[in-house]
């Protein structure tokens, strides 16, 4: 199966998701994790979602999702497919649609196909690597493929998390020529990049691999790319990190290192 056809059936399965955590949305309740990060219904029920929609669509591929990835102790051995149920749980209980479901295909430490929804809003970006990337009006089932953005004037347009901003966040956008800046929460950030709605979001702070992957795979299939802050690539499966990433930057068609 192709890249792009893989993106198209996770699509598919994104939306049963989506559909599931939509009947639990504004009256779901939260436990804590271990680490403290908040758990809730719609998380578990989009991860019961994907794993029956990827055993039937790839049942070969080893999966590993945000919900059960403790029970592994080192990364799969050759491609795998990366899933976040819920990312933005935070947002999800906070009622302002800003969270998102991902799943990603990691091949050689990278992700090179995935799909975000963000089932709140309606819309559903994907990409494969290669292949370009659309955003889907649900609603109307209404494709238009995307690409990143040349800054014209030299300004940027900087997209950060609304739950988790630090002074080296700060100090690194203090060095760029931005125009711009939006808060929001999720994986939306990449997607706001792969649609030239903005060029560079940086993240210093802790996040996992399932957090980034999907995002990454749109915004690549899109043109962009996400390097660590010395320019390096930004890779996927490490062992022994325990799926911990450590920062990157996000670029769109604005100059990057690298």
């Amino acid at each position: 199966m192709t890249r792009a056809r893989l993106a198209d059936r996770f699509a598919v399965i994104a939306a049963e998701a989506g559909t599931r955590i939509m009947s639990i949305y504004g009256t779901a309740s939260a436990e804590a994790k271990a680490d403290g990060s908040p758990l809730t219904q719609a998380d578990l029920a989009a991860h019961d979602a994907i794993l029956e929609g990827l055993t039937r669509v790839c049942p070969d591929l080893p999966v590993v999702s945000e919900e059960d990835a403790e029970r592994l102790e080192a990364p799969p051995v050759g491609p795998f497919i990366l899933v976040d149920p819920l990312d933005g749980t935070r947002e999800f209980l906070s009622g302002n649609g800003e969270f998102t479901v991902n799943i990603a295909l990691i091949e050689g430490g990278a992700p090179v196909a995935g799909v975000v929804l963000a089932p709140a809003l309606g819309r559903l970006w994907s990409g494969a690597v290669g292949a370009g990337a659309r955003v889907r009006d649900v609603a109307v089932e209404a494709d238009r493929p995307i690409s990143v953005r040349q800054p014209t004037d030299g300004s940027l347009v900087a997209v950060a998390s609304r739950s988790h901003r630090d002074a080296t966040t700060e100090a690194f956008l203090a060095g760029l020529s931005v125009a711009g800046l939006r808060s929001v929460g999720s994986s939306l950030k990449f997607c706001l990049i792969a649609e030239g709605e903005a060029d560079v979001y940086p993240r210093f702070g802790p996040t996992m691999e399932w957090d980034t992957a999907a995002g990454q795979a749109v915004l690549e299939a899109a043109g962009g790319r996400v390097v660590t802050p010395e320019g390096a690539p930004f890779r996927y499966g490490k062992a022994g990190a325990a799926w911990r990433n450590g920062a990157f930057v996000a670029w769109g068609g604005a100059p990057r290192p690298g």
